[in-house]
């Protein structure tokens, strides 16, 4: 049975959340590790029992890729000033546009790992006294953080064969001689 309506005062923006992550093709656990809440906290967003802050509203508007007027339709649904909703940056998306494709450095990383997901911060120093910056947050499930690894291993595997070769032969494209 639905609760009263009094229990559930965000039930519009709840089913716009559930939506989004259906379309996302996502499960609860993933979704709320991706943007390192409590699953029971998104299970009380989706069901419209509370909302979510400005903030982890834009985690979720950007996690879901959702720009523009779906966004600003969201964040009103959630009863926040529209004036007030911030530019959402989805990463190579304002690059793409332009027909370049951005390139993000990094020589830190932090993993961050629980029951839900994987959340990789990558991190630029910026000079010797200063903080590191965040250049890239990027949330997944455990199952694709696994998926990515066996990628890397097998992309830095090649790569290291085929200096190797390089090395070797001092021609890329002729066999290493035994």
């Amino acid at each position: 049975m639905d609760k009263p309506k009094a229990e559930t005062p965000f039930k519009p923006l709840g089913k716009k959340l559930k939506e989004l992550r259906s379309l996302a093709n996502e499960s609860l656990g993933e979704a709320s590790g991706a943007v390192e809440i409590d699953v029971r906290v998104l299970a009380s967003y989706e069901l419209g029992q509370s909302r979510p802050s400005e903030d982890v509203l834009l985690l979720l508007l950007s996690h879901f890729g959702v720009k523009d007027e779906p966004a600003s339709q969201l964040w009103e649904i959630a009863g926040y000033a529209v004036t007030k909703i911030p530019d959402i940056h989805i990463i190579g998306d304002t690059a793409n546009q332009a027909g370049v494709t951005q390139v993000l450095f990094t020589d830190i990383v932090d993993v961050m790992v629980n029951n839900y997901g994987v959340v990789m911060n990558f991190m630029q120093n910026t000079g010797p006294t200063s903080q590191p910056e965040t250049v890239a947050k990027v949330g997944m499930s455990r199952e694709h953080a696994r998926s990515v690894l066996q990628i890397l291993q097998a992309t830095l595997s090649q790569t290291e064969h085929n200096q190797k070769r390089l090395n070797t032969s001092g021609n890329p494209s002729e066999p290493q001689k035994n």
